[in-house]
């Protein structure tokens, strides 16, 4: 199964970017974020076209959260964090599909620090947390990825030096990231790739993608059971280059089926 992850920048302003992708690489699974669109307004019929069904949690203007599948419809779990029931910020939904229990997140940025869009940002990873610890006991396969918001190493940002107060570099922001990943999760992309380079991000300014001054902030958390699964995985970051796109790109593991198909 392949599963992806990829923040969009505007699920309908970046639909045929997106549509392409889909086509070309074909994942079975999508987690995407950054809808910025009201729930009565995702594509869903262009997304049912290309072969996908989905659950999706919108929001007018910004966040805004989906699960995209090819191989059968997702079961939706739930489409907010636990935690907060005042916290309307669309960022978290989750699913199963094929046994898997599938995670989909938008962190938030943080900025700017420290003020209080840090303390919503860390108390958030609190929450996060928190579920991941009680996902992790069901003893089912888990995944949680999206955008974490967060390099957790020198080895995830281009110039680290330039961004040791911004909210996705700052010292409790990775150890926020850390704490969570110490639980039992492996962080899918730097197993695969320990000591590689590999950006997910590259901002439209200063020419970023070009000169590949990029940030490694878009994530896949495996609960042990399907980290023994893991096969490969990697960045589609030729669509970063694609006219009109989104500032991230695709991200993407493959892991074994966890059960036959039907032929």
């Amino acid at each position: 199964m392949k599963i992806a992850t990829y923040n969009v920048n505007g699920v309908n302003g970046r639909l045929p970017v997106l549509l392409r992708w889909l086509e070309e690489k074909k994942p079975d699974v999508v987690c995407l974020q950054e809808l910025k669109a009201p729930q009565d307004k995702f594509p869903e019929k262009a997304i049912s076209d290309a072969g996908y069904e989905a659950i999706w949690h919108g929001q007018k203007s910004w966040n805004g959260v989906a699960i995209l599948s090819r191989v059968g419809k997702p079961e939706e779990i739930r489409n907010a964090l636990p935690g907060d029931p005042e916290d309307l910020h669309s960022r978290y939904i989750e699913a199963k599909i094929d046994g898997i229990i599938i995670g989909c997140l938008y962190l938030p940025n943080g900025n700017p620090a420290p003020g209080v869009k840090l303390e919503y940002k860390l108390n958030w990873f609190k929450r996060l947390t928190s579920h991941a610890s009680n996902l992790l006991q069901l003893g089912d396969p888990v995944i949680l990825t999206g955008d974490f918001n967060v390099m957790p190493t020198e080895l995830d940002v281009y110039k680290p030096e330039r961004w040791v107060e911004d909210a996705l570099f700052r010292p409790e922001v990775r150890a926020a990231f850390h704490n969570l990943v110490s639980q039992g999760w492996t962080d899918a992309i730097r197993k695969l790739y320990p000591g590689e380079v590999i950006y997910t991000f590259f901002d439209y300014f200063r020419n970023a993608y070009a000169r590949n001054a990029g940030l490694r902030i878009d994530h896949f958390l495996l609960s042990p059971n399907i980290a023994k699964q893991l096969k490969t995985g990697g960045v589609d970051r030729d669509v970063r280059g694609w006219e009109k796109t989104s500032d991230h790109a695709p991200v993407w593991i493959e892991v074994k089926d966890q059960k036959p198909r039907k032929k």
